[in-house]
């Protein structure tokens, strides 16, 4: 199977009650993790590449590590979607550059000039058969590229998604309803609550019609706590309850963005495992424990909280 755009996933998703994982790649081991778990589980999947992933790895690379999971699990629908591309340009090179989906994020501009940019992006994806995801709304949080102030971030308006998806012809829109980016999405002791009236009232506006949600990390909490009693410093980092997501996900959510529980989870298993085997210098000694948990969470993630297992 070739990589494909999310159009059929999305239909088969809101008519299903469940969402499809976006899943941030960056190197060869998070690749294979994903897939294999999609595999197993027979689920379909987005693997994302930022701006910043590929400033890190090359666009090259990751192009053709991706193109190899399709050939190794023939058996699932990928997608190659670029994450908060932040121009035309931008999204332009990834069209160009074999993307099958690309997400142009002009959510901080004004209403109009975020039409104006969305709309020239859709024309220029849709001619090459490529699909776009827009957004509408803030999210606060600092993750890759994206960094957006607590001040600066806002709620999507429902009253205007109507109009800037009739007038950008956008395939699906990202709304903000209170995730957020990075690790730190609440502070302790809080009760991390979606807006779930504002996707509601959206999906009234937009029947039919794939919302995503970014910033929806959950935070695994057990990898919080490998990575502070491995030597790391990360006190209070706190994600979207994951029963939240499902519920999302029943709705009209048919995109679920996870990057943080990843590299927690490579970052904590690294750490125990350096602190465990001093001696070790061989980088194949602490990746391959590293990619087994991301696969253990990615295939917990597709079962218990997307709910897309067996429908690839």
């Amino acid at each position: 199977m070739a990589l494909v755009t999310s159009k059929e996933m999305f239909e088969k998703a809101y008519a299903g009650g469940y969402a499809v994982g976006a899943f941030n790649v960056n190197n060869m081991e998070i690749v294979q993790a994903i897939t294999e778990a999609c595999r197993e589980e027979k689920a379909p999947v987005i693997l994302q590449v930022s701006k910043g992933a590929r400033a890190y790895a090359n666009h090259t690379y990751l192009v053709k590590l991706v193109e190899a999971a399709v050939i190794e699990c023939p058996e699932i629908p990928i997608v190659l979607h670029l994450d908060h591309g932040d121009s035309f340009e931008t999204c332009k090179s990834c069209i160009d550059g074999g993307f099958t989906s690309v997400m142009i994020d002009a959510s901080s501009k004004p209403f109009e000039e975020n039409i104006e940019i969305t709309r020239k992006v859709v024309e220029y994806a849709h001619a090459h058969g490529v699909v776009v995801e827009a957004e509408l709304g803030a999210l606060a949080g600092v993750e890759d590229e994206v960094n957006v102030s607590a001040d600066s971030a806002h709620y999507t308006r429902p009253e205007e998604v109507e109009e800037f998806v009739t007038r950008t012809g956008c395939d699906s829109l990202a709304i903000a309803i209170g995730t957020s980016h990075g690790a730190y999405k609440f502070k302790p002791g809080t009760n991390p609550q979606l807006r779930f009236d504002i996707l509601e009232e959206v999906s009234k506006k937009l029947p039919n019609f794939p919302i995503v949600l970014h910033g929806s990390s959950s935070v695994p909490q057990e990898y919080v706590k490998m990575v502070n009693e491995n030597g790391g410093k990360m006190p209070g980092a706190i994600g979207v309850p994951e029963e939240q997501l499902r519920h999302a996900a029943e709705l009209a959510v048919c995109k679920i963005n996870i990057d943080s529980d990843l590299r927690l989870a490579m970052t904590g298993t690294i750490r125990k495992f350096y602190n465990e085997h001093p001696d070790k210098f061989d980088p194949r000694e602490y990746l391959k424990p590293a990619r087994a948990n991301i696969k253990e969470l990615v295939r917990h993630k597709l079962v218990n909280v997307l709910g897309c297992a067996g429908k690839a």
